[in-house]
């Protein structure tokens, strides 16, 4: 499928359509990635552009092993692109070091370790080590920003448990809260809502949406519920193979051609008070 003729909005101004995309907050752009892991199979994403308007929520979906998990790597500087460049409010993030890039952009990825006799405090406590020299204690302003993550969170209640104590819908929702302790910028998730329960599903995207609301936070978070996408995110960037097929607002995005081309499945789209309602038929198959 070719892409739809949705331009990424610039950080601050209109789309090609007219919409106001004007909102506090840091731009966020990748330029010509070609990212990939090496060896013979070529990149994975191969000269995508990418934008998150500032202080929105954008949300990165498609198929299983479609590059959004790439994508988000290679734009946190987890994974090196080969060529093209990412810049957080203009600057390049590979001539950052780490700690100042760490104070401009959290990320929160699905493989997440930690001693499981620690407290919940103790962690959400490490997500300011951007802030802090080697040897130096907590600060007042530290203590703040930890309070806020937690109460932002809501695992005030959890403070004092173990990690080896919590489901994992309580341990999500306290990484969470850990990467919100670093006071950044820019937020990027990566499926956090994946493997959760509704009620813990709904607390996350409720701590989304209250970071762009409250902060002007701008957040790109991989989502695998595309209903969740639709219903939630102000923006959204749709992949297959590597390659980004339609860029916009949810109900430019969510199409039954989209649906069919990209998820390969029948659906029917209709208008909804939350975005577009999506109601899957069958699967679609090759000829």
């Amino acid at each position: 499928m070719s892409e739809q003729h949705h331009r990424p909005p610039e950080p601050n101004g209109e789309t090609d359509d007219g919409t106001d995309t004007e909102h506090a907050g840091v731009p966020f752009a990748g330029t010509d990635l070609r990212i990939g892991y090496g060896g013979d199979k070529g990149p994975v994403v191969d000269g995508e552009s990418i934008t998150a308007p500032a202080g929105q929520v954008t949300a990165l979906v498609g198929p299983n092993g479609s590059g959004k998990s790439t994508l988000l790597k290679g734009l946190a500087d987890q994974l090196s692109p080969e060529s093209g460049t990412v810049v957080v409010d203009g600057e390049d993030v590979q001539s950052m070091a780490t700690k100042a890039l760490a104070r401009r952009l959290g990320l929160l990825t699905q493989e997440n370790t930690s001693p499981e006799s620690l407290t919940v405090e103790t962690l959400i406590e490490r997500g300011r080590y951007p802030h802090r020299g080697f040897f130096d204690g907590l600060t007042d302003e530290d203590l703040a920003a930890i309070d806020e993550a937690i109460d932002l969170a809501g695992v005030d209640h959890l403070r004092d448990r173990q990690l080896s104590s919590l489901s994992g819908g309580q341990k999500q929702l306290v990484w969470i809260a850990m990467v919100l302790a670093q006071d950044t910028d820019v937020l990027l998730l990566d499926e956090p809502t994946t493997f959760l329960d509704l009620h813990h599903q709904l607390e996350v995207m409720e701590i989304i949406e209250r970071l762009r609301d409250d902060s002007d936070m701008t957040v790109l978070v991989v989502l695998h519920d595309l209903q969740q996408a639709a219903r939630h995110a102000d923006y959204m960037i749709a992949l297959s193979d590597g390659t980004i097929q339609a860029r916009g607002p949810p109900g430019d995005v969510v199409t039954e051609d989209l649906l069919a081309s990209v998820f390969e499945i029948e659906a029917r789209v209709t208008p909804g008070q939350q975005g577009p309602e999506i109601t899957p038929l069958r699967p679609l198959h090759e000829d």
